[in-house]
């Protein structure tokens, strides 16, 4: 096991899960690198890391194997999962440089905080816990007999004993941190917002026609439903949305439609039921009354084990209004896509109820209003009527569509509640992700070093 070397900071970042999308715990190690540590990353590599993490000769991945396939019975799956996990986690440590602090992302808390743990104490690392949520509370969700589950209540023990080893613990909402002192006895915990990294931010029009130009190669959503004769009509490039002229200018194309945007991990924790529901009464709608509505163009990104059943359901859908479209987009294409929508849906409901939806950070960080279910701490990133719309069902969101795309673009009524939501957003955009990490992180692991 190599020594820490003098003089040198180092710091170890585990991940049991796919660290490209892990986002919150790359930027963790980008602002680690940024302060002068030395940065080793544990974890599976199923998308490609930022290249900041891949390039940067400080910082080190350590790929974790994928666990092998098996015809065992499901008992026996987690089991040798569980055994395949541990020993491949213990592998990947022995061969990193000694660390001044381990941390942890919880959940998964089984075997993480075990191994992570025990590795610590025999090397005398500081141990760290990122509790993202709970893992007993996630593994409920696919179990019939809920949180009351032998291996529920086996992993909520282990998150609560081996939780409160840690030397220091950071959390993403204060109602979180709240239930860690209360319920947990653990803490305090530093309260470690999410924010916007830089690249996301808002976009102008030539650079959303440019992003429109590459997807329209992929996605015949992006085409124009007819050509002119673009010389004749001074246009040398044109999409559904947007048009460049021979001066170099672009502009919106008149009568074009509206792109609604939403990112998941198509886990059991986003209904997307309710935003199909929703679109298809925007549908009805705007079927009947179609100079009043835009036709809306949906793009759901992300990748997850529900993508298949919602795309055979999409498939099925016969409508003339709204088209639905579910790209994994490109690491750069995804603030674009982002930055050139005109409103964001989160389905994300939460477990726990004690943790926050990134994707809605990242939409503020693009200036792009969001559409959020509701849930219990949800107030602590969106205000009603402020920077976006809460809903409780899909009628609410349904209603929320139709008040937003009504008249679009140039709707009078919504003048002042755009005006709103654009200051309020721009106010959101002033602290990012490495400003507020060197406020509230950087003091934890400046004390271990």
């Amino acid at each position: 096991m190599a020594e820490a070397q003098i003089g040198r900071r180092n710091a170890c970042i585990v991940v049991l899960g796919d660290i490209g999308r892990s986002p919150r715990m790359q930027y963790h190690a980008v602002s680690l690198l940024e302060e002068n540590f030395n940065v080793d990353v544990v974890g599976y590599v199923e998308t490609k890391p930022l290249d900041v993490l891949v390039n940067a000769p400080k910082c080190k991945i350590h790929e974790l194997s994928p666990v092998p396939v098996t015809n065992l019975t499901p008992k026996l799956k987690l089991v040798f999962k569980t055994f395949w996990q541990t020993l491949s986690l213990l592998i990947a440590l022995v061969s990193i440089r000694r660390p001044n602090c381990l941390l942890v992302q919880n959940p998964p808390g089984v075997p993480t905080l075990i191994v992570c743990y025990l590795y610590c104490a025999l090397t005398r690392t500081k141990f760290v816990i990122d509790w993202h949520n709970y893992t007993y509370t996630i593994l409920a969700l696919g179990n019939v007999n809920g949180e009351k589950s032998g291996f529920c209540r086996l992993a909520k023990w282990i998150e609560r004993s081996f939780g409160s080893k840690a030397n220091a613990n950071f959390c993403v909402t204060k109602a979180m941190q709240q239930d860690l002192i209360l319920n947990w006895n653990i803490g305090p915990a530093v309260v470690l917002y999410d924010r916007p990294p830089t690249q996301f931010h808002p976009i102008e029009l030539a650079q959303k026609h440019e992003l429109f130009m590459k997807l329209s190669k992929v996605y015949p959503q992006f085409l124009p439903k007819c050509y002119l004769d673009l010389k004749e009509s001074g246009v040398i490039e044109t999409t559904a949305l947007t048009q460049k002229l021979i001066n170099g200018n672009v502009s919106h194309k008149p009568q074009r439609a509206a792109i609604v945007v939403s990112s998941t991990s198509w886990t059991p924790d986003e209904d997307f039921s309710i935003l199909l529901k929703a679109l298809e009464d925007y549908e009805n709608t705007a079927t009947a009354r179609p100079k009043n509505f835009p036709s809306l163009l949906c793009i759901i990104t992300g990748k997850g084990p529900q993508k298949q059943e919602y795309e055979t359901q999409i498939a099925k859908l016969k409508w003339s209004k709204v088209s639905i479209i579910t790209p994994w987009l490109e690491v750069e294409d995804y603030p674009l896509i982002l930055a050139a929508a005109d409103l964001g849906v989160c389905l994300h409901w939460s477990s726990s109820g004690l943790d926050l939806p990134m994707k809605v950070v990242d939409m503020f960080g693009c200036g792009l209003p969001v559409c959020a279910y509701n849930f219990k701490c949800l107030g602590e990133l969106v205000t009603h009527g402020q920077n976006g719309f809460i809903f409780e069902n899909q009628k609410e969101l349904a209603d929320q569509l139709i008040f937003w795309f009504e008249n679009f673009p140039s709707n009078p009524r919504l003048l002042e509640t755009k005006e709103r939501f654009r200051k309020n957003l721009h106010e959101f955009q002033s602290l990012r992700w490495h400003g507020n990490w060197k406020n509230n992180a950087l003091p934890v692991f400046n004390s271990f070093t």
